[in-house]
């Protein structure tokens, strides 16, 4: 039986590395066009075409989405299960990956690195931490970073989200309105800490910048936001938090301070991941539709990949307050 020729075969018949080898199929930066030709002229010939790897990475082709997250989280997971659900009916397959090393800033180029032209054909990068990235596939970003991005974008209305969660909480009568916010480097965090001044300034309260906390979206920062403002003799009665994680650690600082939510502390949040009709007491906070943001990313998404241009490239999807029992009127 004839043996299945190898790479290391290629690369000698190519008179290059067997790395120049690798790099020539998997269509990597580093080689010239006169290498690559030349390789995939020697790889035609050996036969080692026939390896369906060989052949898939040759054609540029995977038929794998990408879906970059800084960590697997209740906002992530449901953003994946819309993204699965608009791939279902195509010949895409989803790749789920986070290459954060602790989210510092950047991390979606080095994966992009890793992931373009070899593993998948286009991506999803969900709360990126630079404002554009390039790569050799179709992007899409969910929850933008600041400042102007050039691929296209799809995010809520976080801005009227923050207004109906802020003014839900006056209209209870509350008037000391704490506000723990998310990462300062998103869109979204800016228009929710926008959205709560909104709502105090049009009752006609003040701004009080020893009830506005830092959590940046992570436990330890929030923990220590939130028992720095419940210690304070005027504490807040009530918190809008930036989103429902937050939101949940906060009820559980007020257990620990011997306050009754929402008896003592009334407490909103954001998401609605499905973890917040689940505690206790059930998360009162603002919807953003966030499976529907993961099929809308997908949709634009697919679209450039088949050479399309979208007609909207930039999607805000509305939001909606639902209470239930964090919130009630200050005692």
């Amino acid at each position: 039986m004839k043996r299945r020729p190898t790479i290391t075969d290629v690369a000698a018949a190519a008179g290059v590395s067997v790395a120049t080898v690798s790099k020539a199929v998997n269509g990597r930066y580093g080689v010239s066009s006169e290498t690559v030709d030349r390789v995939l002229a020697v790889v035609a010939e050996l036969g080692y075409e026939s390896s369906l790897i060989a052949s898939s990475m040759r054609s540029r082709k995977t038929g794998v989405i990408g879906v970059l997250v800084a960590d697997f989280e209740p906002f992530s997971a449901e953003i994946l299960k819309g993204v699965g659900q608009a791939l279902r009916d195509s010949r895409y397959d989803l790749l789920a990956y986070t290459g954060s090393r602790g989210a510092a800033d950047g991390w979606e180029r080095r994966s992009l690195s890793r992931l373009s032209g070899t593993l998948i054909d286009g991506a999803i990068m969900v709360t990126p931490t630079v404002v554009n990235v390039s790569a050799e596939v179709p992007l899409v970003a969910i929850d933008p970073h600041t400042g102007p991005a050039d691929l296209p974008t799809v995010e809520c209305d976080s801005f009227g989200g923050a207004l109906l969660a802020t003014r839900h909480l006056i209209e209870l009568g509350h008037f000391r309105i704490g506000f723990i916010a998310g990462r300062p480097d998103l869109r979204s965090s800016i228009a929710r800490d926008a959205g709560y001044r909104r709502a105090l300034t049009d009752a006609g309260l003040p701004v009080d910048p020893a009830l506005v906390g830092s959590g940046s979206y992570r436990q330890d920062a929030v923990r220590m936001a939130a028992l720095e403002m419940l210690r304070r003799p005027d504490r807040p009665t009530a918190i809008f938090a930036a989103n429902d994680i937050s939101a949940m650690e906060i009820v559980k600082v007020a257990a620990e301070l011997g306050l009754d939510v929402p008896r003592d502390l009334s407490i909103i949040g954001f998401d609605d991941v499905p973890e917040a009709s689940k505690s206790s007491p059930a998360l009162s906070t603002v919807r953003q539709p966030m499976q529907t943001l993961g099929a809308e990313a997908a949709r634009l998404l697919l679209a450039l990949m088949q050479g399309e241009q979208p007609e909207v490239t930039h999607v805000t999807l509305p939001t909606r307050l639902v209470p239930r029992a964090t919130t009630a009127a200050p005692a």
